[in-house]
């Protein structure tokens, strides 16, 4: 089960570039012009249909507040960030500077590349074309993730708009997404519980800007994840809705990959006490300066030729719990893991159909 929420521009804010914008030419990473030995054709991807690879990264890459390590390259032109590979890899948690039904195996030319110095890691998808429209062309387009979380989709070849690409066979998708897990009792037993899949934000873009030449750059905004003291949890002028778990010793709003974790613990309740708290803490604080105005008021009037200043300051109450809006999803279609040697993660994860 899956469900999804609009873009609230609460996690990236984005940008496009069209053709001779120069910062379109400097988000892009010319893949030929860097050392043969750090760029990697992926075989295996490269010569199949529906194929996904795990491939581990050489730092901590901010998604959404998560760091990750560890990502699935998908034959269909997008990148997998979940830690836990389920059989509708296209449904949530993707990155996706263009999600359709691309066969790489349909030409010797065809290729996913990849590349990894430290400070970016770029996929490539080369020369691929889309499966049973092998006559419409080739498209080459590459995601490219940064170390301090940006994000940036760039496009050299599209030979079609992306609104004329059939959804049929395969999801179209153009844009990031993130989900957690959450157990849920089951309808069919009370003692039961079933994994249900929450895709709790999505970032869309127009896809009418995607052509030759073209470049979307995502930069995330401060989560509450961040914050690693209460007192910046509450306080940051950075976040909002945020509270703090002592005892997992998290900032959170409750809604991320964390969020069982979050509900197991009794987060919601502990961050309630300590929300009323802090009330009762502003509340006492007003008192008292209401007390220290009013004194300062007798104190001006029986002393007119003294008049010292009076700074104010205005604290902002968050909304801790923001409601969700879900709507149900679709059957998405399902992919095969391949197994891989050396540094990457091996494994390999047999898909079935959904419908």
């Amino acid at each position: 089960m899956t469900h999804v929420v609009e873009d609230s521009q609460r996690y990236y804010r984005w940008r496009s570039y069209g053709p001779g914008d120069r910062r379109m030419e400097e988000l892009w990473v010319d893949l030929s012009a860097v050392q043969q030995s750090k760029v990697r054709v992926h075989g295996i991807l490269s010569n199949t249909h529906r194929q996904a690879a795990r491939v581990a990264l050489s730092f901590d890459f901010p998604f959404y507040g998560h760091y990750l390590r560890q990502i699935t390259i998908a034959t269909g032109g997008f990148i997998f960030t979940g830690e836990i590979t389920h059989r509708m890899l296209t449904a949530t948690q993707y990155i996706a500077p263009l999600m359709a039904n691309f066969d790489p195996s349909f030409s010797k030319n065809s290729t996913v590349r990849y590349m990894d110095n430290g400070e970016v890691f770029v996929v490539q998808w080369d020369k691929v074309r889309l499966q049973g429209r092998e006559a419409e062309g080739t498209f080459t387009f590459q995601a490219a993730l940064h170390n301090n979380g940006t994000i940036a989709f760039n496009y050299r070849e599209v030979p079609l708009p992306v609104e004329k690409i059939n959804s049929t066979e395969h999801p179209v998708k153009v844009g990031l997404s993130d989900a957690f897990m959450a157990l849920l009792p089951s309808p069919q037993s009370s003692d039961a519980r079933r994994r249900t899949i929450y895709e709790y934000h999505r970032v869309e873009i127009d896809t009418t800007k995607i052509i030759n030449n073209s470049a979307f750059e995502f930069t995330p905004l401060p989560t509450c994840l961040q914050h690693t003291t209460c007192e910046l949890c509450l306080i940051s002028n950075l976040t909002n809705g945020c509270g703090w778990c002592n005892t997992l010793q998290r900032c959170s709003d409750g809604i991320d990959r964390h969020r069982q974790e979050w509900l197991d613990y009794n987060c919601p309740e502990e961050e309630r006490t300590e929300h009323t708290a802090i009330i009762a803490g502003v509340v006492a604080a007003l008192i008292l300066l209401v007390a220290l105005t009013l004194l300062a008021v007798y104190y001006i009037n029986t002393h007119p030729t003294v008049a010292p200043p009076f700074y104010l300051m205005q604290r902002h109450t968050n909304n801790y719990w923001p409601s969700m809006k879900f709507r149900n999803q679709s059957c998405h279609s399902t992919y095969a893991e391949v197994e891989l040697g050396g540094h990457d993660k091996e494994g390999f994860i047999e898909a079935e159909q959904c419908c």
